[in-house]
This record gives structure tokens, C-alpha cells and sequence, in this order.
């Protein structure tokens, strides 16, 4: 699973919504087993009994809160959680609040824009984000980008040879040269940046 599709799962979730379906919706499109998926739903690895929880030994802690302030609720969950969940996931289906319990990253966002935030949940994709203190935002930015322009290409150009593999690490570095070329002014202002533009329907 690719961060391209993620954030289209993502967004198909956002479009047809269903809450009974929300939490399962979520796991599913971060590629986590169906056949998984459907024993947490029958209740076999679910360990809990209370309406509108799931909880999945290292997975998640999932509660829907229609009653008491969320932050309150994720914080005392955080606190008392024993089976390892790696995220605490809060939600009035208005507002979703989530803890990464291995970072202590958190996300406070309205649950519409959930695929602007794709990268929190990566790890059940297999995808560790590593974390630099000095890392600049736009670096963060920048790299995501070239990952999801990189999965792009693959998918359009199904060709897993090493030979092409090394193709387009080369032009994705030539890629990003030119653009740091273009802010520093080694090149004219926007010249890349229009050339592109000229050859691009």
C-alpha cells in the first residue's frame, strides 16, 4: 500500500461515510487484513465489551464520545490504556482527536480533514516517520511530495527492474535539484518552474 492510495481510501471513507463503519473504514484503508478486520467486528479481537469501542491489542484504542469533552477523554484513555494500542483515536464524528502513544505526536482536527493528515496513522501501513528536531517544515513538505510523485510514476509505469528503478531515483534527484535551483537562484526566477508549465497540458 502506497501513500497515494492511503489518501484516496482516505477520502472515499470522507465521501461515504457511515459511522458504525467509521473505526473498521479507517484500519482498512491503511491496509491492515480484512480477515482481521472482520474478527474485530464479530468481537473476537475486540477487547471490549462497552458500546462504541474497539479496542486492538497494539493497534488501537478507538471510543466514540457524544457526552464528555474529547480531550479530557483521549487524556484519561492515554493514561489507562494496557494493551499497547500504538493510537488512542477520540471522536464525536464532528472532531477527531489521536494519540500516537509511541511519539506522543498528536492530531486535533475536524474529522472532514482527515485525509490532509494521511502521514499520522502511517505506521499501520508499515511506515515509520522518522523525526528530526532541526527539520524544516518545507524539507518534511518536500519530501512528502516526491514520495507521492514517486508512487505516482510507479503506479502509471508498472516496471519494478532495478534499471528503472534507478531511472527514476536519478530524475526524481534531478527533479528536486532544478526546484532548489530555482529558489536560490542559480537559475532565473521561475524559469523551471515556467518551462514546466509551457509542457504541461
Amino acid at each position: 500500500m502506497n501513500i497515494t492510495q492511503i489518501e484516496k481510501n482516505l477520502k472515499d471513507l470522507i465521501t461515504s461515510f457511515d459511522k458504525k463503519e467509521f473505526v473498521y473504514d479507517l484500519l482498512l484503508a491503511y491496509g491492515r487484513p480484512k480477515s482481521s478486520i472482520a474478527k474485530l467486528k464479530v468481537g473476537n479481537l475486540n477487547l471490549s465489551t462497552v458500546e462504541g469501542e474497539v479496542s486492538w491489542k497494539k493497534q488501537l484504542f478507538f471510543k466514540e464520545e457524544n457526552n464528555a469533552d474529547l480531550h479530557l477523554t483521549v487524556s484519561e484513555l492515554v493514561k489507562t490504556i494496557k494493551n499497547d494500542q500504538r493510537f488512542v483515536i477520540v471522536t464525536d464524528y464532528k472532531t477527531l482527536l489521536a494519540v500516537d502513544t509511541k511519539t506522543l505526536d498528536k492530531l486535533d482536527i475536524k474529522l472532514a480533514d482527515l485525509p490532509k493528515h494521511y502521514d499520522f496513522f502511517l505506521p499501520w501501513a508499515g511506515m515509520e516517520k522518522t523525526r528530526h528536531q532541526d527539520e524544516n517544515p518545507a524539507d518534511v513538505k518536500a519530501a512528502e511530495k516526491m514520495a507521492k510523485l514517486f508512487d505516482k510514476i510507479k503506479e502509471d509505469n508498472p516496471d519494478d527492474s532495478p534499471e528503472f528503478i534507478h531511472g527514476l531515483n536519478v530524475f526524481l534527484s534531478r527533479l528536486l535539484f532544478c526546484f532548489f535551483a530555482e529558489d536560490t537562484n542559480i537559475f532565473t526566477e521561475n524559469q523551471f518552474t515556467s518551462n514546466i508549465s509551457s509542457h504541461t497540458a
